[in-house]
C-alpha cells in the first residue's frame, strides 16, 4: 500500500557517507520517538546524541575490546571465530556521523509492589514481569525514530549488541541521570549509494493466526 511506503523502505544501514546529519533532522526524529506508545505513559526514555567523531571511535574501541575478551571465554577456537563474526555488526556505528544512545529507567509497576508486600509466590511476580513493559516502550520509541529518519531519506541501524559494554560506554560518555542506564544505540547518517537489499521477511501465513 502506497501510504505505508515509509515503513517498507526502512532497512538497517551499516555504511554511511561522511555527510553530517542536520540538527533539525535529529530533533525531528527524536520528537517522533517521544510520541511512541509508553506503558502507563511513563516515557522511561532519555536520548544522548553524539556527533563527536573522536568519542564515537572511542566507543567502538570499547566494544571491540570487550567483544574480543568475551570471545576468548568460548570453549573452542571454532566458537571463538563464530563469536567474532558479529564484531563488524556491533561496531558499524563507528562509520556513522551521528550516534544516539538510548537510555532507560526501570518500569515502575505498582502491581508488583503490592504483590511483593503481600508476599505472593515468586512465580506470580515472574509472570507479571514477563512482558518487560519498560523494554517494549523503548523499542516503540526507537522504531518511531527509525521510521522518521527513513521517511526523510536517512539511514539508521538499531543496535543492542554493543550493550555488552554498557558500563564502560556509560563511563566514557559521562552522562548520568538517576536510575537510567544504556539500553540501545542508533547509528544515523546518509547511506552510501549502494547498500545491501532488505532481508526477506517471513510470509504472513507463518507469523499470523486469525481466530474468528
Amino acid at each position: 500500500m502506497e501510504q505505508l511506503e515509509f515503513i517498507y523502505k526502512r532497512k538497517s544501514i551499516r555504511q554511511f557517507k561522511k555527510e553530517a546529519v542536520p540538527r533539525e533532522v535529529i530533533e525531528a526524529c527524536l520528537k517522533a520517538a517521544t510520541f511512541a506508545p509508553s506503558p502507563k505513559h511513563q516515557q522511561n526514555w532519555h536520548f544522548v546524541v553524539i556527533e563527536n567523531k573522536e568519542m564515537i571511535h572511542k566507543l567502538g574501541e570499547i566494544v571491540e575490546r570487550n567483544h574480543t575478551r568475551l570471545a576468548h571465554l568460548a570453549r573452542t577456537e571454532e566458537e571463538q571465530r563464530q563469536y567474532m563474526r558479529f564484531l563488524k555488526y556491533y561496531t558499524c556505528f563507528t562509520g556513522a556521523p551521528t550516534v544516539i544512545l538510548v537510555y532507560a529507567k526501570p518500569y515502575e509497576m505498582v502491581e508488583e509492589e503490592i504483590l511483593r508486600e503481600s508476599q505472593v509466590d515468586a512465580s506470580i511476580i515472574e509472570e507479571l514481569l514477563a512482558p518487560q513493559s519498560g523494554a517494549q516502550g523503548i523499542g516503540a520509541a526507537v522504531e518511531n525514530f527509525l521510521l522518521a529518519a527513513a521517511n526523510m531519506g536517512y539511514g539508521t541501524c538499531y543496535m543492542t549488541g554493543p550493550t555488552h559494554s554498557k558500563r564502560e560506554i556509560e563511563e566514557c560518555v559521562g552522562f548520568s541521570k538517576e536510575n537510567y542506564g544504556l539500553m540501545a544505540m542508533i547509528a544515523c547518517g546518509v547511506p552510501v549509494d549502494q547498500t545491501p537489499p532488505q532481508p526477506p521477511r517471513k510470509p504472513l501465513e507463518k507469523v499470523v493466526t486469525f481466530i474468528d
